[in-house]
């Protein structure tokens, strides 16, 4: 949407912030839990007594569960989402859903000082994993359509912050080892601070609705649309009296039906003028007649099928398989660190910086036939991740043992995931009329999610061939 030029001013750009930490806060429950995935494979990979004597406890694969049960309440939530909306309304969506994500984040925290069993403290994990994906999906997908109510810089704000969930993740659970304090203090101080995270993105959400800029755009686009409207028919009534409304030819009625402006928009009699100006606003009162879902996606499937394999790709090696690697030093403290540093770290920085760079360099074209097949090569990074020094494993060699081989390996599997991203999501509303943009957006959103979630059910069978 164009900034308005009657709009009051965004006093200290607090709407802005605002919409960081929101962007912030709806990547902090998949990030904080991905991040963690040492602290819950060290408490999941316990030993067990059978017969006096000590066995191998059974494997759980936390990486592979977690990412799964992360996306699949992402497709599906997104999905509802696009329910909810009409009979639920924006306030009860976001708001309750952070609070349920709260109450389920304090609920880990818990969890951390209790004693339980493997088995259930394995579900209990595992559930609480899907219910706060759930909520989060439902806060993403309207925070997405909240944002998209206001001037067009302000989604570009709202996605920086989202980029920047995983390493500010990745960066408290590098303070949480650093503080050298025991395992359960350590995981406590860790899973509180997305509480005060959630906490704060929920208080700033309740604030915005009073603030003027937000309520101007986001309380009065009805108003706007209206009163746009009654301007329109202002200027059918008068051209109807034979009137000019103080334009010499009719510019000002000319330049509203025909969307032109200066000497070349000089107006036609007054029956063809009125004409117009009734077509222009039964194209206003109908939005134009949207193409149907599948002639959108007939324009934009190339993208579809981008973002799709982007996010397949990543998530089928990212996290299940990566954090699997083990560093080729013996230094033990550099060792806890490892994974932290180079695995999550990384990718999280990268990503983001693939992102930005998309706001300055935009290549390939959309209409290019090689920016898919860039997309294609990104395949090559599954065998090279799969290659590194991935223990335990079973069946392929380790060719790739050096840690600054596989930070180089992550740097540019990273850096390329958020890219081609960012690319393919801004890429398909071009490729489609204005008044079609909104259901390319939807449809992007959805394949979005079915690469995540492709991705995830792909980590298994990947992480089993290593």
């Amino acid at each position: 949407m164009k900034e308005r030029t009657n709009a009051p001013p965004d006093r200290g750009y607090l709407v802005g912030i605002i919409f960081f930490i929101l962007g912030l806060g709806t990547l902090l429950p998949w990030n904080f839990f991905m991040t963690a995935s040492l602290y819950f494979q060290d408490r999941l990979n316990g030993t067990e007594w059978s017969n006096g004597t000590v066995v191998e406890g059974k494997k759980y694969h936390f990486n592979n569960w977690m990412t799964l049960l992360s996306q699949l309440p992402l497709l599906l939530f997104t999905l509802l989402n696009s329910f909810l909306y009409q009979r639920i309304s924006e306030a009860v969506r976001i708001a309750g859903s952070l609070v349920f994500i709260l109450l389920l984040f304090i609920l880990t925290a818990v969890l951390v000082t209790v004693d339980m069993d493997l088995d259930p403290f394995f579900s209990v994990t595992m559930a609480t994993i899907w219910f706060i994906n759930s909520f989060g999906a439902v806060v993403q997908g309207s925070l997405f359509g909240l944002v998209g109510l206001l001037p067009q810089k302000y989604s570009a704000v709202f996605m920086s912050g989202q980029g920047l969930a995983g390493t500010f993740a990745a960066i408290a659970m590098i303070l949480a080892i650093a503080s050298e304090a025991d395992r359960e203090t350590a995981a406590l101080g860790y899973f509180i601070t997305p509480c005060v995270g959630t906490l704060i993105t929920l208080l700033s959400y309740m604030l915005l609705p009073r603030l003027r800029f937000a309520q101007f755009y986001l309380d009065k686009s009805i108003t706007y649309e209206a009163g746009t409207t009654d301007e329109l028919l202002k200027e059918i009534s008068v051209v109807e009296n034979g009137k000019v409304n103080g334009h010499a030819n009719g510019s000002a009625l000319s330049n509203t039906a025909k969307g032109g402006s200066g000497p070349e928009a000089e107006g036609p009699p007054s029956a063809d003028r009125s004409t117009q100006a009734f077509l222009s606003l039964e194209q206003m009162e109908k939005g134009g007649a949207k193409a149907s879902v599948m002639e959108v996606f007939k324009k934009i499937w190339v993208m579809a099928f981008c973002v799709t394999l982007v996010f397949t790709v990543t998530l089928s090696v990212f996290p299940a398989v990566t954090a699997d690697v083990k560093t080729s030093f013996s230094s033990p403290k550099w060792e806890r660190f490892f994974i932290s540093v180079c695995c999550f770290l990384i990718f999280n920085i990268s990503d983001w910086v693939g992102r930005t760079i998309t706001t300055v360099i935009q290549w390939p074209s959309k209409e290019s036939r090689l920016f898919p097949v860039l997309v294609v090569s990104r395949v090559v990074f599954v065998p090279l991740l799969m290659l590194c020094n991935i223990q335990d494993r079973s069946f392929l060699p380790v060719y790739f043992s050096h840690d600054a081989v596989f930070s180089a390996i992550m740097t540019m599997f990273s850096l390329s995931s958020g890219y081609f991203v960012c690319l393919s999501m801004s890429y398909a509303p071009q490729l489609v009329e204005s008044k079609d943009a909104e259901t390319a957006g939807a449809l992007m959103t959805f394949f979005l999610a079915l690469g995540l979630s492709l991705g995830a059910a792909l980590s298994f069978l990947l992480r089993a061939l290593v």
